[in-house]
């Protein structure tokens, strides 16, 4: 199985409380996703995130075909990072850091994703073409509405 890495910073005017409060709401996900892309919470407890948590959510990531995704937080230390990982879902792996550090002026948002394609050699064929270009679009986005909801630093 080969894995592939995507590594994005970002640099926020806000506080790691704030930065905590808006990244650990699984609903806020919604939010920072490209809406063609479909995103919708199937179901996630409206509790404060932990260890083992199930969320199940609805996407299209490729090609507008609709899938059911289910990602565990395996691991979170308040104020700090969180993991999440498939369960089920387009990927073959998906492991996704999320790591907040406190810097002058604010924080930085640190996201490193680890995952690997299905399909074997077609799906490694494809991710340079296609996959990996919607990765980096879909964090694109991201990064430009955070932009808008809280400024740059």
């Amino acid at each position: 199985m080969k894995l592939y890495r995507l590594e994005k910073s970002q640099k926020l005017p806000i506080t790691i409380e704030e930065g905590w409060a808006f990244f650990s709401n699984p609903e806020n996900l919604k939010i920072i996703t490209p809406d063609y892309m479909g995103f919708d919470i199937l179901d996630s407890e409206n509790s404060r995130m932990y260890s083992g948590q199930i969320i199940k959510y609805n996407v299209s990531p490729i090609l507008n075909i609709n899938m059911k995704w289910v990602t565990e937080i395996s691991h979170v230390k308040e104020n700090s990072f969180f993991v999440d990982e498939q369960r089920f879902g387009p990927y073959r792996f998906w492991h996704h850091k999320h790591i907040f550090k406190k810097i002058n002026g604010g924080i930085e948002a640190i996201d490193i994703l680890d995952y690997a394609v299905p399909f074997g050699f077609l799906g490694r064929f494809f991710h340079p073409v296609l996959i990996k270009p919607k990765l980096e679009e879909i964090f694109g986005y991201r990064k430009r509405k955070l932009e808008e909801i809280f400024g740059k630093l």
